[in-house]
């Protein structure tokens, strides 16, 4: 089992190495690695992530098989499957460190803002659901200065839905907080820029 920190570290360096386009050798998907992996696996990190196709984990990252455990959902929202994943995980492979990874200019979150301003009324419901659990986390900016300056209100809000899953995480699981308290377990948040490939990783427990 590796401690969070050192997880934390590693995806440091492997998001370094993806943004200075140098490909780990270590990380190639080869026949033996796969052999290994049929057996068990030992993920030393996990990713709720967004589903958004320019963000896989596995290359932001630089890590191969068996090594990220990843869930991904548009608009990295936390629901009740997403968190049964992460204990699944967490007590299953005792794996450590929990990254909930959003991006910079997310569709999920931009079309909750055009939502909250111009409701449809032919939403499905389960595009609404998507927009609902993101909603807490962008309406109150709309009260702000920020309406003033789209590009302000994209970035804050996404930060904000990160902050609102990782604090989901952290405090809607007994097993989660039961792990946290005794167990090393740490959930932080990051947020994938499009742009330069960096990943910025806050709220890291002291």
């Amino acid at each position: 089992m590796i401690p969070a920190i050192d997880a934390l570290n590693q995806l440091r360096e492997g998001n370094q190495r993806f943004v200075a386009e140098i490909r780990s050798d270590d990380n190639v998907s080869s026949h033996s690695r796969r052999l290994e992996l049929a057996t068990g696996q030992e993920p030393f990190a996990i990713i709720l992530g967004c589903s958004d196709s320019r963000v896989p984990a596995e290359l932001v990252f630089d890590q191969g098989l068996g090594d990220l455990f990843v869930i991904r959902v548009a608009g990295n929202i936390v629901a009740p499957s997403q968190v049964g994943s992460v204990e699944f995980a967490a007590s299953r492979f005792g794996t450590r460190l929990v990254v909930v990874l959003g991006h910079s200019n997310c569709g999920a979150i931009e079309a909750t803002v055009e939502e909250l301003g111009r409701p449809s009324a032919d939403q499905s419901r389960n595009l609404r659901s998507i927009v609902d659990r993101i909603r807490p986390s962008v309406e109150p900016l709309l009260a702000t200065e920020l309406r003033h300056d789209p590009n302000a209100l994209m970035y804050e809000a996404g930060r904000a839905n990160i902050r609102a899953s990782v604090s989901h995480l952290r405090h809607g699981s007994e097993m989660l907080e039961q792990l946290i308290a005794d167990g090393g377990l740490m959930i932080v948040g990051g947020e994938y820029s499009l742009e330069t490939g960096v990943v910025d990783f806050f709220d890291v427990p002291a």
